[in-house]
């Protein structure tokens, strides 16, 4: 296990990349003067930030349903595979959100610098968070979590 598996936080892991993007943002667009701005429309940004909100409520609510925890720290901790609702879609709903909130913090911010940040995060949860989470609920649940990855993408 790497140091870095499942110790930072998803909604920590967004703060900074959030904190990134608004850096980079200011660094080319502000202060190095490059201009890698861009607008879009308010309804892309609305959109992006309604699904945002929207895929991790509906996971978490899955997730309650099925009295299992949210906690993405403790995977080990899990008492289902919840397969169900919006888990019938992909695997990650609350991370797929937190990627459309990041989406629409870039359009917001304007500038193609920010959306640099985007990929490193999918990277990085994927990598630390994700491939360790589906690890563990493998070694937990066996046959019926890998059915469950054979049949349901992790992002979409």
């Amino acid at each position: 296990m790497n140091s870095l598996e499942l110790k930072i936080p998803p909604l920590i892991l967004v703060l900074i990349i959030a904190a990134d993007m608004w850096l980079l943002s200011w660094i080319f667009g502000t202060w190095l003067g490059l201009g890698w701005l861009f607008s879009t429309s308010p309804a892309l940004l609305w959109l992006a930030i309604g699904v945002g909100v929207l895929l991790p409520l509906l996971g978490a609510l899955e997730f309650l349903k099925h009295k299992t925890t949210v906690n993405p720290t403790k995977p080990a901790d899990s008492s289902a595979v919840v397969k169900t609702g919006i888990y019938r879609f992909t695997r990650n709903p609350m991370y797929l959100g937190f990627f459309f909130l990041l989406f629409g913090f870039a359009l917001w911010l304007g500038n193609f610098a920010a959306a640099i940040m985007l990929p490193v995060y999918v990277w990085f949860l994927t990598r630390f968070q994700i491939i360790p989470e589906e690890r563990i609920l493998l070694d937990n649940f066996g046959k019926p979590y890998a059915d469950y990855l054979q049949t349901v993408r992790r992002w979409i």
